[in-house]
């Protein structure tokens, strides 16, 4: 019976495996459901009692054997499979298209150099803001409109209000409480509201706002800051105008024009035919939102200013849809630079 056993080792350890048919042979004739391995179990019952334990062991030996031989010679066999298909590393490597910036985020990051080359430094917050950076640091009365559910998106009502911001100016306030004067700083961000979509508008937006506050500054210096931006974003022949209006933060308070640069302010369809495109407004801040900051009013001053990325990015490119921005069409977004 060792004599048997011994052929049979010897078989095993001389079997050449090379490929996946000499494997398959290999596991048939010394795993497989007949195997000869197999066949010396059945006579182990007349080997003698005093033999059994010894010649078992040795047959046990002979099957991890075979077990162990196939399983490395598979291993090895898909191994080698597998270097025949690697990637030859000499060959030319295939073109890699890049992809354009989205359109919003080049006009973005123009706005952010234009404003960084006057010493504005970049602020960033939350988009989920409470009632009091939102609103009431901010000198929005408790009836005012933009509180209201049609304006806005709540999250949370009762005693601790929580919404989407309506605007990045709730980051200026943050600026305001952590930092003292003098302060200059844009807030470049999404803000949300609670509007119908259409060509015209959106229920997210862009905004980039800018703050300055120090000692003496004049309604003279928001002009030229916004006169300097205009003629750095739409070339140097650009010119502005300045209309009263209203905003609970900034007292006195404006809306900026643009001359229009596509007819050179002679009056087309895209400025209604006056020669001026709205971009943006702005005004002094209401010393109520200066104090509201813990920042002495009579002491400082300062001036605010808000425009919509989308705007100046339809200004700049002539897009009169709002939705194209959101819509990830690749085919509208392949018509602008890669910026790089």
């Amino acid at each position: 019976m060792k004599e048997k056993i011994k052929g049979i080792e010897n078989e095993i350890s001389v079997f050449d495996i090379n490929n996946v048919e000499s494997l398959e042979k290999f596991r048939i004739h010394f795993l497989g459901s007949k195997n000869c391995i197999k066949d010396l179990f059945a006579e182990l019952k007349s080997v003698p009692n005093e033999e059994k334990k010894e010649i078992g062991q040795l047959m046990n030996a002979l099957r991890t054997s075979a077990q162990e031989k196939f399983d490395s010679s598979k291993i090895r066999l898909e191994n080698s499979a597998s270097d025949d298909t690697k990637i030859d590393l000499s060959r030319p490597a295939d073109q890699i298209e890049i992809g354009s910036r989205h359109p919003l985020s080049l006009v973005r990051s123009e706005i952010i150099e234009i404003f960084n080359r006057i010493g504005f430094t970049v602020s960033e917050g939350p988009e989920i803001e409470d009632d009091w950076h939102n609103f009431s640091a901010l000198n929005f009365p408790p009836e005012h409109p933009a509180r209201d559910m049609q304006d806005t998106f709540f999250i949370e009502k009762g005693e601790t209000e929580m919404a989407l911001r309506t605007h990045t100016s709730s980051v200026q306030v943050r600026v305001m409480e952590n930092e003292k004067p003098p302060i200059r700083t844009i807030s470049p961000g999404r803000v949300y509201r609670n509007e119908a979509i259409s060509a015209r508008a959106h229920c997210f937006f862009h905004q980039v706002e800018g703050l300055y506050i120090d000692k003496d500054v004049s309604f003279a210096d928001l002009k030229q800051t916004l006169l300097y931006f205009a003629q750095e974003m739409f070339g140097e022949k650009a010119q502005i105008r300045l209309r009263p209006s209203y905003f609970p933060f900034t007292e006195p308070s404006a809306e900026v024009d643009v001359s229009c640069t596509i007819c050179n302010s002679k009056g087309c369809n895209v400025c209604k035919y006056t020669g001026w495109l709205e971009i943006l407004g702005c005004g002094m801040v209401d010393p109520n939102v200066l104090e509201a900051s813990n920042i002495d009013s009579k002491a400082f001053s300062g001036f605010a200013f808000g425009m919509g990325v989308e705007r100046i990015a339809q200004l700049k490119y002539r897009v009169n849809d709002l939705r194209l921005y959101s819509e990830n069409d690749v085919r509208f977004l392949k018509q602008f630079s890669s910026g790089m």
